[in-house]
């Protein structure tokens, strides 16, 4: 029960829109998603692999989230609206987590073993957003929405685009950002405003030498 109530308190502290433990209890699929998949997780270390994968596609059917019985989910996480999200069976969820809908946290092939993502403490991660392989994302790292990200993200760091790229902040936290997913970074917009920048420059030098030159210079610029 003092589970269920963190669960709880973690949703009224990142979602405004909860107005009541009894429209939470009841409205949340997040919630109910994470408090089966308890039950299905027990039971699948318990070897009993039907029953849990059973309860684990009773609560896709319920809720649109689909979690394995074999993933690992920490404490504090909350899956908001939630449809569309999966989390493969090796993958680990560490606590404090958000993960907003249709996230996967998937795999990249049919092999054997690790083969989902490791999600550490305090990630945030976007609506959309594809993480894909035995990866390592690193405690307070964010995730923007509709990135897609194969490799390994660092601690304290920023992830955006397809594929995902890092954006560090000289290894301080991120502040003020965890919700606000239109003050992400993009790292394409500013690479294109520096190209830009530079194609100014150089028509203004070419303007220049243009008029400093007399009218019987005959030098090829």
């Amino acid at each position: 029960m003092s589970i269920l109530k963190q669960d709880i308190k973690v949703i009224f502290e990142r979602d405004p829109a909860a107005k009541s433990i009894l429209e939470v209890m009841l409205c949340y699929p997040g919630l109910h998603a994470i408090a089966l998949h308890r039950l299905a997780h027990a039971l699948h270390r318990n070897k009993l692999v039907l029953l849990a994968r059973l309860i684990s596609q009773f609560a896709r059917f319920i809720t649109g989230i689909e979690i394995h019985p074999g993933a690992k989910i920490g404490n504090g996480v909350f899956i908001d609206h939630g449809m569309g999200v999966v989390i493969g069976e090796t993958a680990e969820v560490g606590d404090n987590v958000t993960i907003y809908q249709s996230v996967t946290l998937g795999g990249t092939g049919k092999e054997k073993g690790k083969r989902h993502p490791t999600v550490g403490n305090n990630v945030v991660i976007g609506t959309g957003a594809k993480v894909l392989g035995p990866i390592v994302i690193g405690d307070y790292a964010k995730i923007g929405a509709g990135s897609v990200v194969l490799n390994n993200v660092p601690s304290h760091t920023t992830v955006v685009g397809v594929p995902g790229r890092v954006v560090l902040y000289d290894g301080e936290r991120i502040p003020s950002i965890d919700l606000n997913h239109e003050d992400l970074p993009d790292p394409v917009a500013e690479m294109l405003h520096c190209l830009q920048k530079q194609i100014d420059d150089l028509r203004f030098q070419q303007e220049k030498c243009l008029k400093g030159r007399t009218p019987n210079d005959n030098t090829t610029l």
